[in-house]
């Protein structure tokens, strides 16, 4: 399985999870985990996600995904799970 980490970060606006969710149902992509919180009106989104059905290169869809993000004014960024485990190791 080829897991991928997104997270989504902006003011808060409605229609962020559906315009993100749209897009990876588009693209055949699986939703493993997701988190959200809103706090003091910015909205935070984490999300893992399986891309082992999708026909995109990872670096098209990072490009889409942040292409969408300045559409609905977030900011929208994708890690390989490997890369992020290795960042974030203790």
């Amino acid at each position: 399985m080829k897991k991928t980490i997104i997270t989504v970060v902006g003011k808060d606006t409605v229609g962020i999870i559906a315009r993100v969710c749209t897009y990876l149902a588009e693209n055949k992509i699986n939703i493993l985990d997701i988190s959200q919180t809103i706090v003091q009106g910015y909205f935070n989104m984490m999300m893992i996600v399986d891309t082992n059905e999708t026909e995109k290169a990872f670096g098209e869809i990072s490009d889409e995904l942040e292409k969408l993000g300045q559409e609905i004014g977030v900011i929208i960024k994708c890690q390989k799970e490997e890369i992020f485990d290795q960042m974030h190791r203790i």
